[in-house]
This record gives C-alpha cells, structure tokens and sequence, in this order.
C-alpha cells in the first residue's frame, strides 16, 4: 500500500529586525581649530617683546644715561664691541653644540641663543637660556633627561674655564694684590660653607630616604655620564665644549676694553680683563636679573684698580647697552619668530 508523501513546507525567512528606536549615531567628530587659541598664542609669542617693553620702561634713566655716554665716545672701538657681542652668541652656540652629542642645526642653535639673552632679563641667574635650550632641544626630539644633562655640562664647562682663566690672569697681573681690598674683613668664608655643607647635607637625605626624588636624579646622572663619554670621545665636540667656554669670557671682557677705550677709562686691557672676570666670578651667582649685582662689583673693582668712578661707572653702564640692552628687541622678536615657528 502507498503512503501518500505530505510535502513539508519551508520555514519562511525572518523579517529584517528593525533598527533600535532613539536617535541616530552620531558622525565623527572632525578636529575644528577654535578660533579663541589665535588670541592666546598671539599673546604667548608677544609675550617677550612686551616683557623687553616693559623692562626698558623701568630703567629708563639707566639707559638713557648710558646712551649719552656712548654718544660721545669713539665710534670705532664701539663697533669693535659690537662685533665682539656678537662673537658672544657664536661662542654659546659652540659650547650648546659640544655638550649634546647629537648633530644641532646650526643656523637654528645660534637663533636660539641670541633669543635666550632676551630670555634672561625675565628670569635671574642664566635660567631664562636655560629655559630657551631646553625648550628647542625638546623641540629637536632630545629625551628631557639628555636635555637637562647638557645643561648641566653647559654650566659645568663655563664654571671650570672661567676659574682657570681668572687664576691664569691672576698669575700674570701685578695688579692682582689690588684684589685683596675688596675682600671684607671678618669670617665671611665661614658663614657661607657651613650654608653650602648644609645644603650638601638635605640633599644628601633627600637623595638617601625620598626613592621618588632618587629615582630621577639617578637617571639623569646616568644620562650625563653616557653624554659626556660620548661628547669627550670627539675632539669636535671637545674642541666646542672647552674652547667656547674658554673664548665666552674672553670675548665679554674684550667687549668691556673696548667700551672702556672708546670712553679713555685709562687701564690697560689686562686689568680690565682682570676685574670682569672677578666681578663675574664672585657676585655670578647672586640671582639678579640683568646682572645688576655684577655691575656693581664690576665698578667697584675698576675704580680699585684706579680708574675714575664716573668713567668707571659710564663703562659699565655702556658695556650692558651694547651687550644687553641694544639685542633685548631684536632677540625678543627673535624668541617670538621661534615661538611662532615651533622651534621651541
């Protein structure tokens, strides 16, 4: 007997699920540049000039005076300052180039250290350079520990060169017993190692017991000691480390015999040598925007050494014109450009 065969239908395809209820996804966010930054970063790359503006302001009498003085001194030993100020900047630039192993642009290092003098009148103590370097050594792709590390070795080979320069003009100037009235009587020494030994101490703690204060300082250590065997390895970078460190003093003080020549301070080159150096050496560390406690001892030293305190004190206030206020505009407009650039 046939069964009859009972055909089977096929199940009929789902419907298409509908999409969930609620509103529709949103697009991706495009990147829109607001146009309230613009005010800001124009005020961030302006920034230097007004500071340069406002500086200037303050020491009006100052640089006025100084300006009259230079009006009536012998144009021609003033340029020759001039091109030894400039000789300053290449000077920086070779001692920056000779502590980083890395390859440098050159044309953008030596805009960047004519700038960091502009820099340096807003913050004491070479802080304001520093702050420029480290800025455009970042900039550069240099890891932020190599970049302190060359900073440190900056300061390092300035600090070393310049002492044995002023003990090799020590050496050679009768002048030197000079010297030895400006020291105050009394046990000055005293106070101001037992102020360096404590500070040595609570570094010395904070290093041994703080492990996130060691951690750091313990890498950065590694950093400059790597920098420096490889900087020393090349005698490029040696020649531009200790020879530029050497040739900065030399030529800031070049610059302060040609002011004083121009105006007939009346000293012989070496003792005017002798008593940037001193002045430097003693009060560099005193943390006074422009170098005002420098210029103090400065013209004290030279009218030690017997010049007259007029002329003494109109060659300083020259020798800050030329060195420092005459570049303050053109190396704040310079610090803007860089800003404004992305080189720092």
């Amino acid at each position: 007997m046939r069964k009859d065969v009972v055909p089977v239908s096929s199940p009929s395809p789902l419907p298409p699920l509908s999409p969930p209820a609620g509103p529709p996804p949103c697009p991706p966010a495009r990147r829109v540049s607001l146009p309230a930054a613009r005010p800001v970063r124009l005020v961030l790359c302006l920034s230097p000039v007004l500071l340069a503006g406002c500086w200037a302001l303050a020491d009006r009498p100052v640089a006025s005076e100084g300006a009259s003085r230079l009006a009536a001194a012998d144009p021609g030993w003033l340029l020759a300052g001039a091109a030894l100020t400039c000789l300053t900047w290449v000077a920086a630039a070779c001692v920056r180039q000779g502590s980083l192993p890395d390859k440098l642009p050159p044309g953008l290092l030596l805009a960047s250290q004519f700038a960091a003098g502009a820099a340096n009148h807003v913050l004491p103590g070479g802080l304001g350079a520093h702050a420029v370097t480290l800025r455009f050594l970042r900039a550069r792709g240099v890891p932020l520990d190599r970049a302190t590390a060359s900073i440190g070795l900056y300061s390092l080979a300035r600090s070393v060169t310049r002492t044995l320069v002023l003990l090799a003009f020590l050496a050679a100037c009768p002048a030197r017993r000079r010297l030895g009235e400006l020291v105050p009587d009394g046990p000055v020494p005293v106070p101001a190692a037992a102020v360096a030994g404590g500070a040595l101490a609570v570094a010395g703690v904070l290093l041994t017991v703080v492990p996130p204060v060691r951690r750091p300082v313990t890498g950065l250590v590694r950093a400059a000691l790597a920098d420096a065997r490889a900087v020393h390895g090349r005698p490029c970078r040696v020649l531009a480390l200790w020879g530029g460190s050497a040739a900065m003093p030399l030529v800031q003080a070049g610059t302060l015999v040609c002011v004083g020549t121009s105006l007939g301070l009346g000293l012989p080159w070496e003792q005017v040598v002798l008593a940037h150096l001193a002045a430097g050496t003693a009060v560099g560390a005193v943390p006074a925007p422009g170098g005002l406690a420098v210029d103090a001892a400065l013209v004290w030293t030279l009218v030690s050494f017997g010049a007259v305190p007029a002329v003494a004190a109109a060659t300083v206030i020259g020798h800050r014109v030329l060195n420092d206020w005459l570049p303050l505009l053109p190396g704040a407009l310079t610090l803007s450009a860089l800003i404004r650039a992305r080189a720092l």
